[in-house]
């Protein structure tokens, strides 16, 4: 089985939470992870921009990525969300089968 950690920014903590909730009790993810703090420099309709952020982290399986994103669209209020896909290559194999199990089959 293959994994991954889904990396998406939202500007409220409450988005974030309701998005990971929604992961998890789907069994989309395993679980998430929320960072606050995270100040992203970005350039937006032709200007630069500097906003703090909430950092979500999704541990999940490859195989559920485009439910995983459609589910972060559906709730996320960005127009354009940063969704992105970064593949596991290795971990502590009793960690990832615990992903595995509490994935959706």
């Amino acid at each position: 089985m293959s994994y991954c950690l889904v990396y998406v920014l939202t500007d409220k903590e409450e988005e974030a939470k309701k998005i990971a909730h929604e992961l998890v009790r789907e069994k989309l993810a395993a679980c998430c992870n929320i960072i606050q703090n995270v100040i992203s420099v970005y350039e937006w309709k032709d200007e630069v921009c500097e906003d703090p952020e909430f950092l979500l982290i999704a541990k999940t399986r490859k195989d559920l990525f485009e439910e995983v994103k459609n589910s972060v669209i559906k709730n996320h209020s960005y127009e354009l969300p940063a969704i992105l896909m970064l593949p596991i290559e290795a971990g502590l194999d009793d960690f990832l089968n615990w992903i595995g199990k509490r994935t959706k089959k």
